[in-house]
């Protein structure tokens, strides 16, 4: 088998990318969806300002994760067939983690609108830092301690775009 040649491996880490966003892209559009039809329901006139606070938390969270999330294919119709796919891969990758933080963000924060009017405020307090910790650990802990288990993958070592810029 041979080696895939730098311009393959940007292709490809570029491919990687773009399937990873679509997966939380899918997500995100689905919280941003409800979070825009709470306040047309009949129980909305309910909340409390602090629900309220909360709702505009989540929602503009949301709405940054969206865009976030979404921007690496704006950027990539602005850079069409200049030859600058490592700078999208660099862009894409740093968009990515800014959507996934801002999504984090904003499904706390609903996990807390939602339990704070159905439950004590003490009990919705916990559930959402359980909820908090819950994403951390498969988006965040699981993930960099998993990169000291055992041998390295040599294949997807330069996945990360700033390890092929030597940053």
């Amino acid at each position: 088998m041979s080696k895939e040649t730098e311009k393959q491996r940007w292709q490809r880490n570029f491919a990687d990318l773009l399937q990873e966003l679509r997966v939380a892209q899918t997500g995100v559009q689905i919280l941003f969806a409800f979070l825009l039809t709470l306040p047309f329901s009949n129980g909305f006139t309910r909340t409390s300002e602090f629900q309220r606070d909360v709702y505009i938390l989540a929602l503009l969270a949301a709405a940054a994760a969206t865009a976030l999330i979404i921007s690496p294919v704006a950027f990539h119709r602005a850079l069409f067939r200049q030859g600058r796919k490592p700078e999208l891969v660099r862009f894409a990758h740093r968009m990515a983690t800014g959507g996934l933080a801002f999504m984090l963000i904003a499904m706390v924060s609903s996990v807390l609108l939602i339990t704070d009017f159905v439950l004590d405020r003490p009990v919705a307090f916990l559930l959402s830092a359980l909820t908090g910790l819950w994403f951390l650990t498969f988006w965040m802990i699981l993930p960099f301690a998993r990169r000291s288990w055992g041998e390295d993958d040599i294949e997807d070592e330069d996945d990360d775009p700033d390890t092929l810029t030597g940053r």
